[in-house]
């Protein structure tokens, strides 16, 4: 029998010999863990001072997008808060790489958040690089060269521009479609933040990139750098709808050489009411527009919400009436120059009559038809404003203190659609067509949804008319997708104390009507291939004129519309399947047109 002492003694010896054995793994182990601790620091230090310098670039690039929204001067270069916004950038990029980073990237489920970091930050630095330096650059160049000739725009330095122009635009989309690929809902929702952030920017970035190299592409020549150029500028009046906008009054010949801009000619609808236009626009479009004459009529020339069928009938007209061949047209109505004026400022008519932002609108589609109601003085006092507004809008173009808000105005109005463009140019057309101011409605089998009104009353009436569209996508079957289109349109007319010529019926309806009632042609584009199944006007069994435009089926109602009334056109249709939502166009009136489009649901899912 082993004495106590001897048992103590044996066993402690062999609890040492057995913690010598698993030393080496707990060695191993606590390495390890050291390690992965010194990993997760290293990644949560870095990963706060990458989000501080990721934060410092976003604020430089907002403190430049704010300059830019309020028209900083041309003389006031974007470099210096690019260059800051670009080092930022570097910096949080170099925090974001290295080992650990890498490593942990790439661990399943953990690894979201930091892919999502990583990516960000390489993409910001990118995006500042090669994108926005490079912009910065061109136009401090174009600011120069602006000055350098009288306040005109340098059209040689804008050519030159094109190629760096072009591969800005590039890499900007190819920086998107990385963040795009980037994981969006991971554990960590202020990665989640920074991404969908960094997604909204290039979103707004994107276009303007594709912008500034078309317009490097085709404003230089569109501009007379080589040969003097001359386009038809037609006013749009939204008080009575056509397909393009409103109905075209008055126009203005524009020149343009070498750079420099001037106004041969003003003149109002009553010089062109009775010329024809030798154009053949195709037989669709002779079906579907014919009965309006529009190559006879000037007032029904756009009837079309394609763009390019008015501006040839346009510039058929004129070589008709003046002999003269047109480079092209322009397209612009009073909420356009109400966009404009915010940023030139206010025009004075000849009795001194301020034209401002705030009051274009309402003096040329509303005040102007109980101040004159004699229709040859009203005419005259239409061309007066556009006198005096084009003025100030020259005059603001070769304003180098007054430029850059002009034309950050101008870039707001053409992608909003209000000014629109047309080349006689073939190549330039290819350019133009492919943005929201060439008002080309598309002929591709994409989703689309389209909601147009021609006035069909003569009637002014349409200074307030309100209009709400909702897209809804349904189920699946193997016919096609579901699709409900639902339209209300009410005329807000007032009861009394409107002018005659503004509520006057020229299209002498066989029923009774009352001052303030108004009629439409309400014309819904649809997908190409949809298939109408069921139409009902306020909640009634409704024939509709089906024809069809570029591919698009158009479903068309004579609707009338009486004062203070609202009436609902809801369409079910079977469309091909797709998962997105429907491209829109967008008809500019003086009231917005209200839409509702959610992306469908899978097919299948």
């Amino acid at each position: 029998m082993p004495r106590p002492e001897q048992g103590f003694a044996t066993r402690t010896a062999d609890r040492a010999v057995r913690w010598c054995r698993r030393r080496p793994f707990a060695a191993s182990l606590g390495a390890a863990a050291g390690l992965l601790l010194a990993g997760a620091v290293w990644l949560a230090v870095t990963g706060v001072l990458a989000r501080q310098e990721l934060l410092a670039a976003q604020r430089s690039l907002e403190s430049l997008r704010g300059r830019a929204a309020a028209g900083a001067p041309a003389t006031s270069s974007p470099a210096g808060a690019v260059r800051e916004a670009a080092a930022r950038a570097a910096g949080a990029h170099r925090l974001t790489t290295g080992p650990a980073w890498y490593t942990a990237a790439h661990l399943p489920v953990l690894g979201g958040p930091v892919r999502t970091v990583r990516g960000a930050a390489e993409a910001a630095d990118r995006l500042t690089r090669d994108v926005l330096s490079p912009l910065a650059d061109t136009a401090g160049e174009l600011a120069a060269g602006a000055g350098a000739d009288g306040g005109h725009l340098d059209l040689s330095a804008l050519r030159r521009a094109a190629p760096a122009l072009h591969a800005a635009s590039r890499s900007a989309s190819e920086v998107r479609a990385d963040v795009a690929g980037l994981p969006r809902s991971t554990w960590l929702p202020a990665a989640d933040r920074a991404r969908a952030l960094l997604a909204r920017q290039l979103d707004r970035i994107v276009p303007a990139t594709v912008e500034a190299a078309a317009a490097a592409r085709v404003v230089p020549s569109m501009l007379g750098e080589k040969s003097p150029r001359r386009y038809l500028v037609v006013f749009e009046n939204t008080a009575e709808a056509r397909g393009t906008g409103g109905l075209p009054g008055a126009f203005a010949v524009l020149t343009a050489d070498r750079g420099r801009l001037g106004f041969e000619r003003f003149g109002n609808d009553s010089e062109l009411a009775e010329v024809r236009a030798s154009v053949d626009l195709g037989a669709e479009y002779a079906t579907m527009y014919g009965r309006h004459v529009p190559t006879g009529v000037w007032v029904n020339s756009n009837v079309s919400p394609h763009f390019p069928h008015a501006a040839r009938i346009w510039s058929a007209m004129w070589r008709e009436h003046s002999g003269q061949r047109l480079d092209g047209a322009f397209a612009l109505d009073p909420g356009a120059l109400a966009g404009l004026l915010a940023a030139a400022g206010p025009a004075r008519l000849p009795d001194g009559t301020a034209v401002t932002a705030a009051n274009v609108v309402d003096l040329t589609e509303r005040t102007s038809y109980a101040a004159f109601p004699d229709t040859a003085e009203r005419k005259a006092y239409f061309l007066d404003v556009a006198r005096a507004t084009s003025e100030v809008l020259l005059g603001s173009a070769g304003d180098p203190t007054r430029r850059s808000a002009l034309f950050a105005a101008l870039r707001g109005q053409l992608r909003e659609g209000r000014v629109k463009v047309w080349s006689a140019h073939p190549d330039e057309q290819r350019e133009l067509a492919a943005h929201p101011f060439g008002g080309v409605l598309p002929d591709d089998p994409a989703p689309f949804a389209g909601l147009v009104v021609n006035n069909a009353a003569g009637t002014k009436l349409d200074y307030y008319l309100d209009r709400r569209m909702e897209w809804t996508a349904g189920r699946c079957t193997e016919a096609g997708r579901e699709v409900t289109v639902t339209a209300s349109l009410t005329n807000r007319a007032p009861d009394s104390g409107l002018p005659a010529y503004v509520t006057q019926r020229v299209d002498n309806p066989p029923y009774r009507t009352r001052p303030g009632d108004n009629r439409l042609l309400v014309s819904y584009y649809a997908t190409e291939g949809a298939r109408l199944e069921r139409a009902t006007v306020d909640g009634r069994p409704a024939m509709l004129n089906q024809l069809t435009e570029r591919g698009h089926p158009v479903y068309t109602v004579d609707m009338e519309l009486s004062r203070g009334a609202t009436r609902t056109l809801v369409l079910e249709l079977v469309e091909r399947p797709s998962d997105r939502p429907p491209t829109l166009l967008h008809q500019r009136l003086v009231q917005p047109l209200r839409v509702t489009a959610r992306p469908p649901r899978p097919c299948g899912g």
